[in-house]
């Protein structure tokens, strides 16, 4: 493949090493989402149901609510002490989260101390999982150029919905078959130990080293001299520390993460209340057809990354919210007509494969931050995007097809859409890909040669 050829030796044992830890990563991080209707009955009282339901749910919440933070810890870390050190401390923080969850006694057994051991868990998993993805990511962006760049970096995410995949497929055999939870926490842990030892072979990003040697070198500038120099120096040294993001890039990185939770919601869930009602779906039918749906998540990631090679990721995600649009106008169309539920996994798996996420242009997003800001800024925007949506979308949606019937999701989704767009027209300006009015109108750049 000319993808493959493109890389060297090292870029190659860089990519498929942050691959299988973010496969990893995810696989236990899914693992308990798909599988909390058997474990929740494991490890949560079951006498008191209100008791149990707030258990629940913070278990679940935890998970998300504490992204944010997770993004400051890595984001310090990571571009304070390097790359490297990150994506090896996060694999190694799942691994010991599935270790412990593995051999962890049942309520049963110990009483509600199980329900907060499984919390905790829960929050380290999701601490380790915001440093994760944007640590690779970044990781890669840092040492591969495009356009080569542009498809390793959304094989990360490629290697992200792999790991969906496999737990979707471990809760259907645990589900139908009887296969033993515990065994799968073990092989995760397992193979993620041996990950984040591997990645020790991994080498710190030259551009992040490169970063580090100028700020050095203006420190040691500094302290040697004379008093006339000093102001200017100290300017130097706190322009490189505080490099200011233009706000609309900000705003733009923000509103290009609020795609990818609508199309998840509206492709996975949104759906889930009709199949049970309408086609008498049991929840062991839902797991079922959320497997089929997670493998078109899979195929789309690999497809649109492939794709990328060839065709600037930019392009490819207009393309997908061009056809997105009236995806997202078909959705009361079916439920009104009640087409069937072989139409509604048909339009499920359309609303995935086009999503509006941003998938393969998470090169393209990253190289616009500043290196030394690089890791906190992706990852704070990633979390507080994904957060907010997440929350909006799952409160907003049953409130406004209550009022409006699924004409609602419209009232939603709609705004999300425009966001989108507007944040890729933002893009595109800083790519060349589109004329910038406030400069030459003729201005373009060659496709590999924006980033």
């Amino acid at each position: 493949m000319a993808f493959l050829k493109s890389l060297n030796r090292e870029q190659k044992e860089a990519v498929g090493l942050l691959q299988v830890g973010t496969f990893l990563e995810y696989f236990d991080f899914m693992l308990y989402v798909h599988m909390a209707v058997v474990l929740d009955e494991i490890f949560f009282p079951q006498t008191d149901p209100h008791t149990t339901s707030l258990l629940t749910a913070f278990a679940f919440c935890s998970t998300w609510v504490f992204r944010p933070f997770g993004a400051l810890l890595f984001g310090w870390i990571g571009d304070n002490i390097g790359r490297k050190t990150t994506v090896i401390m996060t694999t190694a923080m799942m691994a010991v989260s599935c270790m412990i969850m593995a051999n962890l006694p049942t309520y049963a057994q110990i009483g509600v101390s199980a329900a907060w051991i499984v919390t905790v868990c829960r929050i380290v998993q999701g601490l380790s999982s915001m440093g994760e993805k944007v640590g690779a990511e970044i990781y890669i962006s840092e040492i591969t150029s495009p356009p080569a760049s542009y498809a390793a970096v959304s094989f990360i995410g490629a290697a992200a919905a792999v790991g969906a995949v496999a737990a979707v497929g471990v809760a259907v055999l645990t589900t139908h078959f009887g296969f033993n939870w515990r065994v799968a926490f073990w092989i995760g842990a397992g193979i993620a130990v041996v990950g984040s030892v591997a990645r020790t072979r991994l080498r710190e990003t030259p551009e992040f080293v490169d970063m580090r040697r100028k700020f050095k070198l203006l420190i040691e500038k500094y302290e040697k001299t004379n008093s006339k120099k000093e102001k200017e120096i100290r300017k130097t040294v706190s322009d490189l520390r505080m490099k200011k993001i233009p706000r609309a890039t900000l705003l733009g990185y923000f509103l290009s993460q609020c795609g990818w939770p609508i199309s998840f919601y509206l492709g996975y869930i949104y759906f889930n209340a009709t199949l049970k009602t309408v086609y008498c779906y049991t929840s062991e039918d839902i797991i079922i057809h959320n497997f089929v749906l997670t493998i078109m998540q899979v195929l789309q990631a690999f497809i649109w990354a492939f794709v990328s090679f060839r065709v600037h990721p930019l392009k490819i995600l207009r393309i997908k919210g061009t056809v997105f649009l009236p995806l997202i106008l078909l959705i009361p169309v079916c439920l009104f007509y009640k087409v069937g539920f072989l139409s509604i996994l048909l339009l499920q798996s359309l609303i995935l494969f086009f999503n509006i996420g941003m998938n393969p242009a998470e090169y393209v997003f990253i190289k616009q931050l500043p290196v030394y800001k690089r890791f906190t800024a992706s990852g704070l925007i990633y979390a507080l995007g994904r957060a907010s949506t997440y929350i909006v979308t799952s409160f907003g949606v049953v409130y406004l097809t209550s009022w409006f019937g699924a004409f609602g999701t419209l009232i939603l989704t709609l705004p999300l859409c425009l966001g989108f767009f507007w944040s890729l027209n933002h893009f595109e300006k800083l790519e060349g890909l589109r004329p910038d009015k406030s400069s030459n109108p003729d201005l373009g750049v060659e496709y590999g040669k924006a980033a």
